[in-house]
């Protein structure tokens, strides 16, 4: 079900705009509407412009919490502005021994980046600086991958103009340097690029062996790191003597800037002479929360807060928040894949919840595998919170039934006695009763979208479209009539398709005047040639009836897939060699699982085709607008 909204007016002075936020309005699941788009008609009214005077407090704070444990609590409540004085003086205090930690930090980062730079060519037994010495010989750093180095191999064997040293090496690269003489030196660096030869250039203080080199780097680092852990230390035993301050000062001014991005949403009066300047907050909220909110702001004499029912004239539509029980909490997700319903429409998550795995246990009969789908799917919701893993526990329970209604057990068709039947006994039953199921469900959802009619007071939608009462009747009677004539009443039949069924389909097709008429418009007929309403409106009309009857062939596959798996695990244990009395049982496992998995996945997604195209087009519109709540946007944009 949709939850009953209800939109507030909320004012007061503007400087008690934090309070207010902070003491009600954080308590609650709030939808804020920005108030300036509902008065932009008023001169003496503007946007709530104020700048955030704390935002260098609240970025310091964040840095001093680093050296505490935020996981404790404290009962300190201080104002914003004292919060915004203490964390600006021990900040200072603290100033010394943070520059001293940031320089080392960076030299940290520098010698990282130098170590990284020299470790692939620490095998290089040679002192750079008598490299640099040569004078008739150039030479080069780099990688290039294994492969290629293979064939760089043989080259190199055969070219007495070039020398590679490997210094190193992994799965991917090889790391070394190879010489050539200077003379030779456009030529071969042209083979080696034609190898991938990826240049690396070397630090330029590098001057001794680089394993040498980088076995004293590592001793820096250590050093450095010990000065770094010193300092932070010192930054740690200057915050806890002030510890309960800091962790109060933070937590006022996040909660300050958390509220301040309210101000977005507001609007501000204009003070004349000295009256003094009034916020204006526009928000939805559940109808039982706003009582407790008037009940609890009903004293305070700084805040007034006025509640208007949704309805038509107003500049903003309703969000639409759901509100079902537990059970059904995971089909929520199928609703709002295709579309959230509009506030006054009707919620069809308990009709998807239903149909969804009714067919789905029609299609995947098995007591074992259904079982297997209940079990695994309660783990992944309760563990994982998956809804999807929610749908498929409750659809596992309609495939158990539906498993004994057809005697199959884990493919094992002569263990349990079929209830009702066998789906491969009664191949052309199965096909035309899930065709009649089909029918059935969209009779349903016609109906639906005459609820739906009435309350949007769509009286045309009702009475003429397609799935409204002149699709109603025209649809059931065509239904009725096939029942006929395969009960052999071929006259009645006849009768009753031409009269019964024509005239709603000449509504159907007189829809758009019909409506105007109803609705007392002056034009009875749309604007342009009555010629080329006709044919359109009787392409349109041939269009309703194809759709009539595609969509309920279309739950054929219904039966199809009921088929489908009894069929595919016969496969299975004809592999398996059940017939010859000693079954394979890795094949039978291994089988189940393939079967489960694979058709699973297919008659999910089947089954969800079959909700969206041939029920939800027929009584769902879906363009509802989310309900957003402010505060727990806050919290998201925190993670």
């Amino acid at each position: 079900m949709i939850e009953k909204m209800k939109l507030l007016h909320i004012t007061g002075p503007k400087g008690d705009i934090d309070r207010v936020v902070k003491a009600y309005l954080n308590k609650y699941d709030i939808h804020f509407e920005n108030a300036m788009t509902s008065l932009n008609n008023l001169k003496n009214v503007r946007p709530f412009v104020q700048a955030n005077l704390y935002k260098d407090a609240v970025q310091k704070g964040e840095e001093l919490k680093q050296y505490l444990d935020i996981s404790k609590k404290t009962d300190l409540e201080i104002t914003t502005k004292q919060a915004n004085e203490i964390i600006l003086n021990v900040y200072e205090e603290m100033a010394d021994v943070l520059e001293l930690q940031i320089e080392m930090q960076e030299k940290l980062r520098r010698l990282k980046e130098w170590m990284a730079q020299i470790a692939p060519f620490i095998g290089l037994d040679f002192e750079l600086c008598k490299l640099r010495d040569f004078h008739f010989i150039d030479y080069q750093f780099g990688r290039i991958k294994v492969e290629n180095y293979h064939k760089l191999e043989q080259y190199v064997l055969q070219n007495p103009y070039t020398l590679f040293y490997e210094c190193n090496n992994d799965r991917e690269y090889v790391w070394g340097v190879y010489f050539v003489p200077h003379t030779h030196l456009m030529e071969i660096e042209a083979v080696y690029a034609s190898f991938q030869f990826e240049n690396i250039q070397i630090p330029d203080d590098l001057e001794d062996n680089p394993r040498e080199a980088f076995e004293q780097a590592k001793k820096l680092l250590v050093t450095y790191e010990q000065e770094l852990e010193r300092y932070q230390m010192q930054a740690m035993e200057l915050v806890k003597v002030r510890e309960q301050e800091i962790l109060a000062a933070c937590e006022s001014l996040e909660s300050y800037c958390n509220n301040f991005d309210i101000r977005k949403y507001a609007a501000c009066t204009q003070a004349q002479k000295e009256e003094e300047e009034h916020y204006i907050l526009y928000g939805w909220m559940s109808k039982r929360d706003a009582e407790k909110l008037q009940r609890e702001i009903a004293m305070d004499e700084q805040i007034q807060c006025v509640e208007e029912e949704p309805s038509s004239d107003l500049n903003s539509k309703p969000p639409t928040k759901l509100k079902n029980p537990k059970i059904l909490k995971p089909f929520e997700m199928f609703v709002e894949m295709y579309g959230l319903p509009a506030y006054g429409e009707m919620d069809p998550t308990w009709f998807v919840a239903l149909t969804y795995t009714l067919m789905f246990g029609i299609m995947f009969g098995d007591v074992g595998q259904g079982a297997c789908l209940i079990l695994g799917g309660i783990l992944f919701y309760r563990f994982k919170n998956m809804r999807l893993a929610g749908i498929v526990s409750v659809a596992g329970v309609w495939s158990v039934v539906f498993g004994f209604l057809y005697g199959s057990f884990f493919g094992f068709e002569e263990i349990l006695p079929a209830l009702w039947m066998k789906p491969m006994n009664h191949i052309m039953p199965t096909l035309m009763m899930a065709i009649g199921f089909g029918a059935v469900l969209i009779l349903i959802a016609m109906i639906l979208n005459m609820i739906n009619a009435v309350r949007a007071k769509e009286y045309g939608r009702l009475l003429f479209h397609q799935s409204g009462l002149a699709g109603l009747i025209c649809y059931g009677f065509v239904v009725v009539c096939v029942l006929l004539f395969l009960t052999g009443y071929e006259i009645p039949a006849t009768i009753l398709i031409g009269i019964v069924a024509g005239i709603p389909l000449i509504a159907i097709l007189l829809k758009e005047p019909l409506i105007h008429l109803i609705e007392r418009k002056n034009k009875i007929f749309p604007e342009g040639s009555k010629v080329m309403f006709f044919v359109e409106a009787l392409v349109e009309c041939f269009d309703v009836v194809l759709s009539y009857a595609t969509n309920t062939i279309s739950f054929v596959r219904v039966g199809a897939f009921a088929l489908s798996h009894a069929g595919m695990m016969g496969v299975v244990m004809s592999l398996a060699g059940l017939e010859k009395g000693n079954p394979n049982w890795i094949i039978i496992i291994l089988g189940n699982i393939l079967v489960a998995g694979l058709e699973g996945f297919i008659v999910g997604i089947q089954v969800l085709r079959l909700e969206y195209y041939e029920m939800f087009s027929r009584f769902y519109t879906g363009n509802g607008k989310p309900f957003v709540s402010f505060t727990r946007r806050q919290s998201e944009d925190r993670r």
